[in-house]
């Protein structure tokens, strides 16, 4: 004889989206993972007290950071049921003319008063309801990244270091930008990341560009539609090898086309790097950009 079915499990379900950043300098990564302290166990951990969960609150991620970088524009996706939303959200949510960006600020700031308690660098900007289309990882357009990095001889800032990588060496921020030029546009980027099982690293690098920051540094803006594990470090890295001088810019476009790893350019540090936003179609187009971005790439010929 089958037993009855939990009723919270059978409740009905409201998908929420979370808007969030973090400085990941103290987290082993986005991913739960036991005896380490991680930005995903922190804030399921939060949200099972909030919601008063009594089942695993279950996150999904749209840019799955490593340990070390940080986020400025992360988004997550999880399912809570009708009471559950109403516990989270203020008295007057259900009122006609409720204002939804209010109602999401303030869902954040229920969140927040948490996380502070253990979780400080997390930070929590909306909690926003959305359509069950919605998939913060796959209906995602495309993710834009900025690495921060001085070269030698650069004026260092202690109050940004730990957003900064520093390189030993005199960077050509000129030569940086047109070795960076060379990889836009879609290609197989092998070369400079590893693949998930049952995919391929065909990519569409839509932007690459470097400028001089406020506080003298170089940073770069870095977007795509998706990225592999490491990737964006590693072109990072590529373009300050070509930038200092140890390979040309000949031969980072034949490293791009060989699409094999290589050690003729180091993957750089995590903590120059922050996901700074990932961008999601209108409403009516979230299910099919899901099933496109679940369909397996075709390798470049």
């Amino acid at each position: 004889m089958n037993a009855d079915p939990d009723p919270a499990e059978a409740a009905p379900r409201v998908r929420m989206r979370l808007d969030l950043a973090y400085d990941g300098t103290d987290f082993s990564g986005w991913a739960t993972q036991p005896g380490l302290r991680t930005v995903q166990g922190e804030l399921e951990a939060a949200l099972a007290v909030l919601l008063r969960a009594t089942e695993p609150v279950r996150l999904t991620v749209g840019g799955r950071t490593d340990a070390g970088v940080h986020a400025r524009g992360q988004v997550a996706h999880l399912d809570v049921t009708a009471g559950q939303l109403a516990k989270w959200s203020s008295r007057r949510a259900g009122n006609a003319g409720s204002d939804a960006t209010a109602e999401a600020r303030i869902r954040a700031r229920k969140v927040n008063g948490v996380l502070k308690r253990s979780a400080p660098d997390i930070v929590v900007h909306a909690a926003s309801e959305v359509p069950a289309e919605f998939d913060a990882r796959f209906s995602a357009l495309r993710r834009r990244y900025e690495y921060r990095l001085r070269g030698g001889g650069m004026r260092r800032d202690p109050l940004t270091a730990r957003f900064t990588a520093e390189v030993p060496s005199a960077l050509d921020l000129g030569a940086m930008q047109r070795a960076s030029d060379e990889l836009l546009g879609l290609n197989d980027f092998t070369s400079f990341c590893k693949a998930r099982e049952g995919a391929t690293a065909v990519r569409d690098l839509r932007c690459f560009e470097w400028r001089e920051t406020e506080d003298g540094a170089y940073a770069a803006r870095i977007e795509a539609d998706a990225f592999c594990h490491s990737m964006v470090r590693a072109l990072v890295g590529a373009v300050v090898a070509v930038g200092s001088g140890r390979i040309g810019e000949a031969e980072l476009s034949a490293l791009r086309d060989a699409r094999e790893r290589t050690s003729r350019f180091t993957v750089m540090p995590a903590h120059g790097l922050s996901l700074e936003e990932i961008a999601y179609p209108p409403e009516d187009q979230l299910a099919a950009r899901a099933e496109r971005t679940r369909a397996r790439r075709d390798p470049l010929a």
